[in-house]
């Protein structure tokens, strides 16, 4: 029996999931206005989620035999490399948002070639949760700081009715 937004839980699950991934990917979505307050306290948890623990690393300090060739003759050096690891809180927070959203991947650019394209994303196993995690969380942990208040990280407005079945159609964008 269908629930909320007419749908089925799973339906209803995947539409979010669906939508706040993008919501969070390119910052504003175009939706109907039902589906962006449904979306709104769903992102808004998922924000605060990774403000909570975005800080939360351990480094530590490793040394590591690194061997180098010139010509025929090969040395070993030791170097001191620092490692940054999620912590517990992190990791946590981590694996909960990747069950709440889609792993969107990153895009190629227009004129980027291959390889180019195949080292900027060489690194990153999530674009979206590091997006999350490294640039969104910081902003608005600031943001908090600032205003010295905590939540209201989207904004809702509406656009009028829609042609063909009049819903009322709303953007959702990250403030």
């Amino acid at each position: 029996m269908p629930g909320k937004m007419g749908r089925t839980t799973e339906q209803r699950m995947a539409i979010l999931r669906n939508q706040a991934s993008n919501l969070l990917w390119y910052g504003k979505i175009e939706t109907t206005k039902a589906r962006a307050k449904e979306l709104r306290s769903y992102v808004e948890k998922i924000i605060t989620d990774a403000i909570n623990t975005y800080d939360d690393v351990i480094e530590t300090k490793q040394t590591k035999l690194v061997k180098e060739t010139k010509g025929k003759k090969t040395t070993e050096k030791e170097v001191e490399i620092t490692v940054v690891k999620d912590g517990p809180k992190k990791l946590a927070a981590r694996r909960k948002i990747m069950s709440k959203l889609y792993d969107l991947q990153e895009i190629k650019g227009f004129n980027e070639s291959k390889s180019a394209y195949k080292a900027r994303t060489e690194e990153i196993a999530h674009p979206l949760v590091e997006k999350l995690f490294n640039e969104i969380a910081p902003k608005y942990a600031q943001r908090n700081d600032e205003k010295n208040c905590a939540g209201g990280y989207t904004r809702i407005m509406t656009l009028g009715e829609r042609r063909g079945d009049a819903a009322e159609v709303a953007i959702i964008e990250l403030v």
